[in-house]
């Protein structure tokens, strides 16, 4: 009874095996729409104020690595869980 137990168990572990990609697949979805946010918000405040172009751009750029952030910690969630 214990070898068909264990066979099951294996068949169990097998079943969920690739569900890791689709899990980070799903947590790139977030960080991929907030990097657009922020990079078009960025354009246009460029656009409407092009002085202040450096300052701008900096927040852009600190915006965008929070924002993959994220997405890194999807890619080890779905490593771990």
């Amino acid at each position: 009874m214990s070898t068909l137990s264990y066979l099951a168990q294996e068949a169990a572990e097998q079943k969920f095996k690739g569900l890791g990609a689709v899990g980070y697949g799903l947590a790139a979805i977030g960080p991929g729409i907030g990097v657009g946010i922020v990079v078009g918000k960025a354009i246009e405040g460029i656009a409407r104020q092009p002085e202040l172009q450096g300052t701008i751009r900096t927040n852009m750029f600190l915006g965008i690595a929070f924002t993959e952030a994220l997405a890194l910690i999807g890619l080890v969630a779905g490593f771990i869980f």
